[in-house]
């Protein structure tokens, strides 16, 4: 790393030690570092396998096998991803209390496998790890319906009302959980410090929680390989591996 990068990375942990309520915004890029693939990279097996659009899955039974075989076929990929240093940094802030919670925008379950409970994970996106009924909410588990949807081909129906069921992840066109982004927003209000870490910060409404955080008043710093449309308003921009940047937290 250069001597650019090398002080604001000092000025971050400086930002990181002074304030006493710390946001942490996650995106794909805090994940591409465990070998999970995020959907912008060229080359992405998300290009071969994109999720089908929820409007087509509900609609269609050829859609949701479609669905379900992609599903499975993505879940091989990074089937072996665990948290890396970035991750366990951020649960760290939150064990130690200067953290309330983790909002992400990411499917893959890492910030809970880091330690992180699942009360203090919002998960805009939803979760890829688990699956639920349309119908009636029922979760199902992936263990149980992938040898199922192996063996017969058929996409899983609900165990209690015989719904269609559907990874818990947010498809194209599926509502938002307005739950999750009203939980989301109370803590952009709150934060003292909003920490944006591998985001690229296109994907709205989430991309509105930075800017509802700086307008209230929060220091915003963000940590991106890429250049971000919000680093502009930003008090602090890294632009360096999360890991490195976020390590030495992580003890």
């Amino acid at each position: 790393m250069d001597n650019e990068t090398d002080d604001a990375i000092e000025a971050l942990h400086g930002m990181l030690d002074r304030a006493a309520s710390i946001v942490a915004f996650t995106g794909a890029g805090i994940s591409t570092e465990s070998g999970v693939p995020d959907f912008r990279t060229p080359g992405s097996p998300w290009t071969v396998n994109k999720p089908i659009p929820f409007e087509a899955f509900v609609r269609s039974r050829e859609a949701r096998i479609e669905a379900w075989r992609r599903k499975f076929a993505m879940d091989d990929h990074f089937a072996g991803a665990a948290p890396n240093r970035g991750h366990y940094a951020l649960a760290r802030l939150v064990a130690e209390g200067r953290s309330p919670a983790i909002i992400t925008q990411n499917i893959d379950n890492l910030h809970q496998a880091s330690g992180v409970p699942d009360d203090r994970v919002i998960e805009l996106h939803g979760n890829g790890s688990y699956a639920t009924c349309l119908t009636c909410g029922w979760r199902h588990e992936l263990a149980t319906i992938r040898p199922a949807f192996e063996a017969s081909g058929e996409p899983p129906s609900c165990v209690m009302c015989a719904g269609p069921v559907k990874s818990a992840t947010v498809s194209f066109g599926q509502a938002m959980p307005q739950d999750k982004m009203s939980r989301g927003q109370q803590l952009a209000l709150e934060a003292e410090l909003f920490l944006v870490v591998g985001s690229s910060l296109v994907v709205y409404p989430a991309a509105t929680l930075p800017i509802i955080a700086k307008k209230r008043g929060a220091v915003l710093v963000i940590v991106n390989r890429q250049p971000t449309e919000l680093d502009a308003i930003a008090d602090l921009v890294v632009r360096a591996e999360i890991g490195a940047v976020l390590g030495r937290l992580a003890g």
